[in-house]
């Protein structure tokens, strides 16, 4: 491994990994395939991109055969002759690719990273390492990723060798923004409405905003107990975020604020009474209609009892007559027999 200065590492620092929902797609599908829900085993794949210098463009992956003993984590097998094999084939199907490093399912980093690490580099110089998050417990980006340096300590102590966080994002091309948003919208329940929809968005991103928010505020805690050393540039970072907070103790600012959730809240009670009022009506339309309904089956059901009393009457004064004629006839025979 070769050892990096100060300003080495600021710079390696300075990197950002670019990973695409194909990757994630592919990594969520290998772990689904090979681990059940219930085990705890990772799986170990290959990344392919470009490396641009600051940017590191993960575009591809594939995934290898990999096994571990979990009782010692540094008893595992990796076949690098698979690897060879599917590189070369990738690289027929597209050369702007290139193998750029490799990922594990963790979720944390391991024992044996390091080993590994070593062996990808018969292969890349300087090999990144994405832990990739599949059954993400908290809100905010599933991926980690990494680089394997060697500290030299300033009062030359021995070196000692470690990986150093880089920070990764989340981008996706125009194609593929296409495809997320034909996924999503089959995996989208149509059960739910449009507002319920965005209602819980925001609670996910204000869940994931309290995440970050504990995180700086665990980080500060321990700089100031002196349990972690001081990083200068995350200072500058958290000055630059609170100083585009507003000032609170201005009446101007205070007073702007109150105005405008004044009117927030007027249009959500405003909504709230008209949402009321159309269900009012729809109340009473629906018991109007319903009450129409049962009188005109009332009036169904009299005309049918109307007809039925009638067609009983004629019956009754049909045999009346039948009656008749038969007595006639009878005092007709009598009168020829006499």
């Amino acid at each position: 491994m070769v050892a990096s200065t100060s300003e080495q590492l600021t710079a390696l620092a300075g990197t950002t990994v670019v990973v695409h929902p194909l990757v994630l797609l592919s990594v969520t599908d290998h772990h689904a395939r090979t681990v059940s829900r219930t085990s705890s085993k990772r799986v170990v794949g290959v990344l392919l991109g470009q490396d641009n210098g600051k940017t590191v463009n993960v575009a591809n992956s594939f995934g290898i055969p990999f096994e571990e003993d979990e009782r010692d984590s540094k008893t595992w097998f990796l076949d690098h002759n698979y690897i060879e094999g599917m590189y070369d084939m990738f690289k027929k199907v597209n050369a702007k690719e290139r193998m750029i490093g490799w990922y594990h399912t963790g979720p944390k980093l391991r024992a044996s990273d390091q080993e590994i690490n070593d062996l990808f580099k018969r292969y890349i110089a300087k090999p990144v390492m994405v832990i990739v998050d599949v059954r993400p417990q908290a809100v905010g980006i599933p991926t980690d990723a990494y680089f394997a340096v060697e500290e030299i300590k300033d009062d030359g102590t021995e070196t000692r060798k470690t990986f150093l966080h880089v920070p990764s994002a989340i981008e996706a091309e125009e194609a593929e923004e296409i495809g997320v948003e034909h996924l999503l919208r089959d995996i989208k329940d149509s059960t739910t409405t449009t507002l319920s929809t965005r209602v819980s968005e925001q609670l996910a991103s204000l869940q994931g905003l309290q995440s970050r928010l504990r995180d700086v505020h665990k980080y500060l805690l321990d700089v100031a107990a002196g349990t972690m050393p001081v990083n200068h540039q995350i200072v500058y970072h958290l000055q630059d975020a609170l100083n585009l907070l507003p000032d609170l103790s201005n009446p101007v600012t205070t007073q702007s604020f109150a105005s405008s959730t004044n009117d927030q809240l007027l249009v959500v009670y405003l909504s709230s009474l008209l949402r009321a009022v159309i269900a009012l009506h729809a109340l009473v339309d629906n018991k109007a209609t319903i009450g129409r309904a049962e009188q005109e089956e009332g009036m169904d059901e009299k005309d049918k009892d109307k007809k039925t009393a009638n067609g009983d009457a004629k019956k009754s004064e049909d045999v009346k007559k039948d009656e008749e004629k038969g007595k006639d006839s009878s005092k007709k025979d009598a009168d020829k027999g006499l």
